[in-house]
Protein backbone atom coordinates (compact mmCIF):
# COMPACT_ATOMS: atom_id res chain seq x y z
CA UNK A 1 0.00 0.00 0.00
CA UNK A 2 2.87 2.31 0.37
CA UNK A 3 2.59 2.93 -3.28
CA UNK A 4 -0.55 5.15 -2.41
CA UNK A 5 1.12 7.18 0.01
CA UNK A 6 2.03 10.90 -1.33
CA UNK A 7 1.08 13.28 -3.77
CA UNK A 8 -1.01 12.57 -6.82
CA UNK A 9 -1.63 15.01 -9.27
CA UNK A 10 -5.13 15.27 -10.90
CA UNK A 11 -3.88 15.47 -14.23
CA UNK A 12 -5.38 18.50 -16.57
CA UNK A 13 -6.36 17.66 -19.93
CA UNK A 14 -4.93 19.66 -22.42
CA UNK A 15 -6.47 20.79 -25.64
CA UNK A 16 -4.96 22.23 -28.93
CA UNK A 17 -6.36 24.55 -31.05
CA UNK A 18 -8.68 22.74 -32.86
CA UNK A 19 -10.36 21.28 -29.41
CA UNK A 20 -8.49 18.23 -29.50
CA UNK A 21 -6.10 16.53 -26.87
CA UNK A 22 -2.46 17.53 -26.87
CA UNK A 23 -0.73 14.45 -26.40
CA UNK A 24 2.65 16.41 -26.58
CA UNK A 25 1.48 18.79 -23.47
CA UNK A 26 0.33 15.93 -21.65
CA UNK A 27 3.54 13.72 -21.79
CA UNK A 28 5.41 16.88 -21.23
CA UNK A 29 3.85 17.53 -17.66
CA UNK A 30 3.73 14.23 -16.51
CA UNK A 31 7.58 13.70 -16.86
CA UNK A 32 8.09 17.63 -15.71
CA UNK A 33 5.79 15.82 -12.20
CA UNK A 34 8.02 12.75 -12.30
CA UNK A 35 10.75 14.81 -12.02
CA UNK A 36 9.57 16.50 -9.30
CA UNK A 37 9.21 13.45 -7.42
CA UNK A 38 4.90 12.87 -7.06
CA UNK A 39 3.63 9.91 -6.32
CA UNK A 40 1.41 8.97 -9.15
CA UNK A 41 -0.96 10.40 -11.06
CA UNK A 42 -4.77 10.29 -10.78
CA UNK A 43 -5.92 9.91 -14.19
CA UNK A 44 -9.59 11.49 -15.90
CA UNK A 45 -10.56 13.02 -13.13
CA UNK A 46 -12.95 15.86 -12.22
CA UNK A 47 -9.81 18.02 -13.16
CA UNK A 48 -9.42 16.30 -16.57
CA UNK A 49 -12.58 17.60 -17.31
CA UNK A 50 -13.86 13.81 -17.32
CA UNK A 51 -17.44 14.53 -17.81
CA UNK A 52 -16.98 17.05 -20.95
CA UNK A 53 -14.73 14.08 -22.58
CA UNK A 54 -15.78 10.96 -24.97
CA UNK A 55 -15.00 7.61 -23.70
CA UNK A 56 -12.78 7.25 -26.82
CA UNK A 57 -11.05 10.79 -24.97
CA UNK A 58 -11.09 9.33 -21.77
CA UNK A 59 -9.41 6.21 -23.14
CA UNK A 60 -6.87 7.83 -25.18
CA UNK A 61 -5.82 9.90 -22.33
CA UNK A 62 -4.98 6.99 -20.52
CA UNK A 63 -3.10 5.75 -23.23
CA UNK A 64 -1.01 8.62 -22.83
CA UNK A 65 0.01 9.14 -19.92
CA UNK A 66 0.41 4.95 -19.06
CA UNK A 67 2.89 5.75 -21.97
CA UNK A 68 4.80 8.92 -20.85
CA UNK A 69 4.92 7.32 -17.15
CA UNK A 70 6.75 3.96 -18.41
CA UNK A 71 6.07 2.21 -15.26
CA UNK A 72 8.02 4.61 -13.24
CA UNK A 73 5.03 5.49 -10.62
CA UNK A 74 1.84 4.68 -9.63
CA UNK A 75 -1.85 5.52 -11.87
CA UNK A 76 -5.05 5.51 -10.47
CA UNK A 77 -7.56 5.27 -13.46
CA UNK A 78 -11.11 7.93 -12.99
CA UNK A 79 -13.85 5.47 -14.34
CA UNK A 80 -16.94 7.25 -12.74
CA UNK A 81 -19.64 7.72 -15.43
CA UNK A 82 -23.55 7.61 -14.51
CA UNK A 83 -23.71 4.43 -16.85
CA UNK A 84 -22.34 1.30 -15.26
CA UNK A 85 -21.46 -0.27 -18.73
CA UNK A 86 -19.33 2.91 -19.72
CA UNK A 87 -17.82 2.72 -16.55
CA UNK A 88 -16.80 -0.68 -16.42
CA UNK A 89 -15.31 0.01 -20.39
CA UNK A 90 -12.86 2.36 -18.91
CA UNK A 91 -12.29 0.13 -16.05
CA UNK A 92 -11.42 -2.86 -18.36
CA UNK A 93 -9.26 -0.32 -20.35
CA UNK A 94 -7.13 0.60 -17.42
CA UNK A 95 -6.45 -2.96 -16.52
CA UNK A 96 -5.23 -3.11 -20.05
CA UNK A 97 -2.93 -0.63 -19.78
CA UNK A 98 -1.73 -1.60 -16.62
CA UNK A 99 -3.26 0.75 -14.03
CA UNK A 100 -2.43 0.08 -10.31
CA UNK A 101 -5.68 1.01 -9.44
CA UNK A 102 -9.19 2.24 -10.55
CA UNK A 103 -11.65 5.21 -8.92
CA UNK A 104 -15.19 6.65 -9.25
CA UNK A 105 -17.46 8.82 -8.37
CA UNK A 106 -20.73 7.56 -6.93
CA UNK A 107 -23.15 7.85 -9.92
CA UNK A 108 -24.88 11.30 -9.90
CA UNK A 109 -27.97 13.07 -11.41
CA UNK A 110 -30.76 10.60 -11.02
CA UNK A 111 -30.76 10.73 -7.51
CA UNK A 112 -29.92 6.85 -7.00
CA UNK A 113 -30.48 5.60 -3.89
CA UNK A 114 -27.66 3.64 -1.83
CA UNK A 115 -28.36 0.33 -2.48
CA UNK A 116 -28.25 1.16 -6.66
CA UNK A 117 -24.62 3.21 -5.86
CA UNK A 118 -23.55 0.01 -3.84
CA UNK A 119 -24.46 -1.88 -6.97
CA UNK A 120 -23.29 0.48 -9.41
CA UNK A 121 -19.69 -0.27 -7.59
CA UNK A 122 -19.65 -3.69 -7.06
CA UNK A 123 -20.33 -3.85 -10.73
CA UNK A 124 -17.49 -2.46 -11.53
CA UNK A 125 -15.08 -4.34 -9.10
CA UNK A 126 -16.48 -7.62 -10.35
CA UNK A 127 -16.02 -6.67 -13.78
CA UNK A 128 -11.93 -6.19 -13.29
CA UNK A 129 -9.06 -7.28 -11.39
CA UNK A 130 -7.60 -4.07 -10.22
CA UNK A 131 -8.48 -2.34 -7.23
CA UNK A 132 -11.30 0.52 -6.39
CA UNK A 133 -10.83 4.00 -4.30
CA UNK A 134 -14.43 5.44 -3.81
CA UNK A 135 -14.36 9.46 -4.96
CA UNK A 136 -16.38 10.84 -2.13
CA UNK A 137 -17.29 14.72 -3.44
CA UNK A 138 -20.81 16.02 -2.64
CA UNK A 139 -20.53 19.31 -3.46
CA UNK A 140 -20.27 18.24 -7.06
CA UNK A 141 -21.56 15.14 -7.09
CA UNK A 142 -24.59 15.80 -4.88
CA UNK A 143 -23.93 12.51 -3.33
CA UNK A 144 -22.68 12.51 0.38
CA UNK A 145 -21.55 9.24 1.18
CA UNK A 146 -21.62 8.69 4.64
CA UNK A 147 -19.40 6.97 7.20
CA UNK A 148 -21.87 3.86 7.21
CA UNK A 149 -22.11 3.84 3.78
CA UNK A 150 -17.95 3.97 3.07
CA UNK A 151 -17.31 1.60 5.54
CA UNK A 152 -19.84 -1.06 4.05
CA UNK A 153 -17.29 -0.74 0.80
CA UNK A 154 -14.00 -0.78 3.02
CA UNK A 155 -14.86 -4.15 4.64
CA UNK A 156 -14.56 -5.69 1.25
CA UNK A 157 -10.59 -5.95 0.25
CA UNK A 158 -11.28 -5.06 -3.29
CA UNK A 159 -11.97 -1.43 -2.05
CA UNK A 160 -8.45 -0.46 -0.97
CA UNK A 161 -9.33 3.47 -0.04
CA UNK A 162 -11.48 6.54 -0.29
CA UNK A 163 -10.61 10.11 -2.29
CA UNK A 164 -12.18 12.12 0.23
CA UNK A 165 -13.16 15.88 -1.45
CA UNK A 166 -14.81 17.06 1.83
CA UNK A 167 -14.29 19.53 4.69
CA UNK A 168 -15.99 17.42 6.45
CA UNK A 169 -12.57 16.25 8.46
CA UNK A 170 -14.52 14.42 11.19
CA UNK A 171 -15.96 11.91 8.56
CA UNK A 172 -12.13 11.45 6.98
CA UNK A 173 -10.69 11.03 10.73
CA UNK A 174 -13.80 7.87 11.28
CA UNK A 175 -13.20 6.54 8.33
CA UNK A 176 -9.20 6.23 9.22
CA UNK A 177 -9.72 4.99 12.43
CA UNK A 178 -11.90 1.97 11.67
CA UNK A 179 -9.83 1.42 8.21
CA UNK A 180 -6.45 1.90 9.41
CA UNK A 181 -5.04 -0.46 6.62
CA UNK A 182 -6.60 1.55 3.71
CA UNK A 183 -5.52 4.45 2.08
CA UNK A 184 -7.14 7.85 2.73
CA UNK A 185 -6.67 10.61 0.02
CA UNK A 186 -6.91 14.42 0.98
CA UNK A 187 -9.19 15.80 -2.01
CA UNK A 188 -8.99 19.91 -1.41
CA UNK A 189 -5.57 21.14 -1.83
CA UNK A 190 -6.50 24.50 0.17
CA UNK A 191 -7.09 22.10 3.58
CA UNK A 192 -4.25 19.49 2.54
CA UNK A 193 -2.44 20.00 6.09
CA UNK A 194 -5.40 19.47 8.26
CA UNK A 195 -6.38 16.59 6.17
CA UNK A 196 -2.76 14.90 7.22
CA UNK A 197 -3.80 16.11 10.92
CA UNK A 198 -6.70 13.96 10.83
CA UNK A 199 -5.36 10.92 9.44
CA UNK A 200 -4.94 11.49 5.09
CA UNK A 201 -2.06 9.18 4.02
CA UNK A 202 -1.53 11.56 0.73
CA UNK A 203 -3.41 13.74 -1.73
CA UNK A 204 -5.33 13.85 -4.94
CA UNK A 205 -4.60 18.04 -6.72
CA UNK A 206 -5.47 19.76 -9.21
CA UNK A 207 -2.84 22.34 -8.10
CA UNK A 208 -0.58 19.96 -7.90
CA UNK A 209 -0.21 20.03 -11.13
CA UNK A 210 2.20 23.20 -11.64
CA UNK A 211 3.53 22.96 -7.67
CA UNK A 212 3.68 19.64 -6.21
CA UNK A 213 6.50 20.58 -4.61
CA UNK A 214 5.20 22.50 -2.26
CA UNK A 215 3.01 19.69 -0.80
CA UNK A 216 5.80 17.26 -0.92
CA UNK A 217 7.20 19.34 1.24
CA UNK A 218 4.56 20.23 3.19
CA UNK A 219 3.77 16.62 3.79
CA UNK A 220 7.64 15.88 4.63
CA UNK A 221 7.91 18.35 7.45
CA UNK A 222 4.05 17.33 8.90
CA UNK A 223 5.81 13.72 8.92
CA UNK A 224 8.80 15.10 10.54
CA UNK A 225 7.04 17.27 13.44
CA UNK A 226 7.94 21.11 11.76
CA UNK A 227 4.44 22.03 11.59
CA UNK A 228 5.16 25.51 11.83
CA UNK A 229 7.29 25.33 8.16
CA UNK A 230 4.48 22.81 6.73
CA UNK A 231 2.02 26.00 7.46
CA UNK A 232 4.44 28.60 6.06
CA UNK A 233 3.85 26.10 2.81
CA UNK A 234 0.35 25.50 2.83
CA UNK A 235 -0.46 29.68 3.11
CA UNK A 236 2.41 30.05 0.10
CA UNK A 237 0.18 27.53 -2.12
CA UNK A 238 -3.50 28.89 -0.37
CA UNK A 239 -2.29 32.93 -1.94
CA UNK A 240 -2.31 31.30 -5.51
CA UNK A 241 -5.24 28.91 -4.62
CA UNK A 242 -7.10 32.09 -3.18
CA UNK A 243 -6.11 33.25 -6.72
CA UNK A 244 -7.56 30.50 -8.81
CA UNK A 245 -10.70 30.48 -6.76
CA UNK A 246 -11.83 34.21 -7.98
CA UNK A 247 -10.89 33.81 -12.11
CA UNK A 248 -12.06 29.56 -11.79
CA UNK A 249 -10.23 27.04 -10.85
CA UNK A 250 -10.73 25.37 -14.28
CA UNK A 251 -9.28 28.08 -16.68
CA UNK A 252 -7.35 29.16 -13.79
CA UNK A 253 -5.26 26.59 -13.81
CA UNK A 254 -4.68 25.26 -17.12
CA UNK A 255 -3.95 29.29 -18.15
CA UNK A 256 -1.08 29.13 -14.69
CA UNK A 257 0.28 26.01 -17.02
CA UNK A 258 0.47 27.91 -19.96
CA UNK A 259 2.45 30.99 -18.26
CA UNK A 260 4.83 28.34 -17.34
CA UNK A 261 5.75 27.39 -20.88
CA UNK A 262 2.94 24.44 -21.24
CA UNK A 263 0.94 24.28 -24.30
CA UNK A 264 -2.79 23.18 -22.52
CA UNK A 265 -4.88 25.43 -24.12
CA UNK A 266 -8.39 26.28 -22.49
CA UNK A 267 -11.22 24.33 -20.98
CA UNK A 268 -14.03 22.99 -22.78
CA UNK A 269 -17.23 24.26 -23.16
CA UNK A 270 -19.36 25.45 -21.60
CA UNK A 271 -16.91 25.74 -19.21
CA UNK A 272 -15.81 29.98 -20.11
CA UNK A 273 -12.10 31.09 -20.79
CA UNK A 274 -10.32 33.71 -18.79
CA UNK A 275 -10.09 37.77 -19.64
CA UNK A 276 -7.12 39.36 -20.49
CA UNK A 277 -7.29 41.13 -17.27
CA UNK A 278 -8.22 37.79 -15.77
CA UNK A 279 -4.76 36.03 -17.04
CA UNK A 280 -2.89 39.30 -15.74
CA UNK A 281 -3.78 39.01 -12.57
CA UNK A 282 -2.90 35.37 -12.49
CA UNK A 283 0.63 35.98 -13.81
CA UNK A 284 0.86 38.32 -10.46
CA UNK A 285 -0.26 35.81 -8.51
CA UNK A 286 2.22 33.17 -9.73
CA UNK A 287 5.19 35.88 -9.62
CA UNK A 288 4.26 36.43 -5.92
CA UNK A 289 3.82 32.87 -4.56
CA UNK A 290 5.08 30.17 -7.08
Amino acid sequence: MNKYNGIFPALLTPFDSSDRVNKKALQELVNYNLQKGVKGFYVDGSTAEAFLLSQDERKYIMEIVSGAAAGRCTLIAHVGCISTKHSIELARHAQELGYDAISSVAPFYYKFTFEEIKKYYLDIVDAVNLPMFIYNIPVYSGVNLTVENINEFLNDERFIGVKHTSTDFFTLERIKKMHSDKIIFNGYDENFLAGLAMGADGAVGSTFNFMAEKFIKIMEYFNNGEIARAQKLQCEANNIIQALIKVGVMAGTKEILNIMGFDFGYTRAPLRRLTQDETEYLKQAVRDSL
